[in-house]
């Protein structure tokens, strides 16, 4: 693979990336805002959010949610931009939500990693269901600061990243959306996986910030792939026109980052060995 080219440089700590209708959604924590950016680099802000963190996912229908994790809310973006309450999760578990990713039958999972970080003492995270026609719960715990998550295509599993485990944790999805069959996915020794996603061959992209590296792994640990960086990855995405553009949001990781400090949050891409799964 060839080196990665900067697409966007100047954020303050991009995360959360999504590719959708032709561009590549992604969130800014440390400037609070949602943000498009086009082939060219182009960016534009079409949200801002009170809360950290802030993760993105969608609705079967295209309709944007986003998760604004300090203020324990759900968001749904409506068509004319409007952030509006789609889920409270603040009776589920007091501290911060993290990641979001949604299902083919509007079913949205989003995890906590249990504590208040950096600050805060570990304690373990979990996980909540939200259906589209009934309120939240929990339907797994016990998970090491759990951060990035993806759904197979066909929908019947569930990956995520456990940060503090060096590991990916596999679920299985059950015909009520709760999750089943807990097991290990891959052990990853030395890693600390944040953001993934998952190829048509059936490997994960995660993001490891620790070791300033993008790593494609195989289901059972086995490393395919690896691009070494001169700061954090956050998280990564596959897109772009034939879904092999990989878009890496990297950072050189500081605290004053979630405060809009040093700007040094950039996007990064390159052509990937396979596609996006599905």
């Amino acid at each position: 693979m060839t080196a990665p080219r900067v697409l966007v440089d100047g954020l303050a700590f991009g995360e959360s990336p999504r590719w959708h209708d032709g561009r590549l959604w992604l969130a800014d924590w440390g400037a609070g805002e949602v943000l498009t950016v086009d082939a060219d680099g182009g960016t534009e802000v079409v949200a801002r959010v009170d809360g950290l963190p802030i993760c993105l996912d969608r609705l079967p229908d295209g309709r944007l949610l986003v998760v604004a994790g300090g203020a324990g809310r759900l968001l749904r973006r409506e068509p004319d931009g409007v952030l509006t309450p789609y889920a409270d999760l603040r009776s589920l578990v007091a501290h911060p939500w993290n990641e979001v990713v949604t299902d083919a039958r509007g079913n949205a999972y989003v995890n906590t990693i249990g504590f208040d970080f950096p600050a805060g003492e570990f304690a373990p995270g979990a996980i909540a269901l939200v259906p589209p026609d009934g309120p939240p719960r929990l339907v797994a715990d016990g998970l090491a600061f759990p951060n990035g998550m993806a759904l197979t295509p066909d929908g019947g599993t569930l990956i995520v990243a456990e940060s503090y485990a060096a590991r990916l944790t596999a679920y299985d999805v059950a015909a009520d959306a709760s999750l089943t069959g807990r097991r290990v996915w891959a052990e990853i020794s030395g890693a600390a996986p944040d953001g993934i996603c998952l190829d048509a061959e059936g490997a994960v992209w995660y993001g490891d910030v620790p070791n300033r590296c993008a790593v494609r792994v195989a289901e059972g640990g086995r490393v395919r792939d690896r691009i070494d960086l001169d700061r954090g990855c956050f998280a990564c995405a596959l897109g772009g026109p034939d879904g092999r553009t990989l878009f890496l949001v990297v950072t050189e990781w500081s605290p004053r980052a979630l405060a809009g400090g040093p700007r040094t949050g950039q996007v990064r891409t390159l052509t990937a060995p396979a596609p996006a799964a599905g």
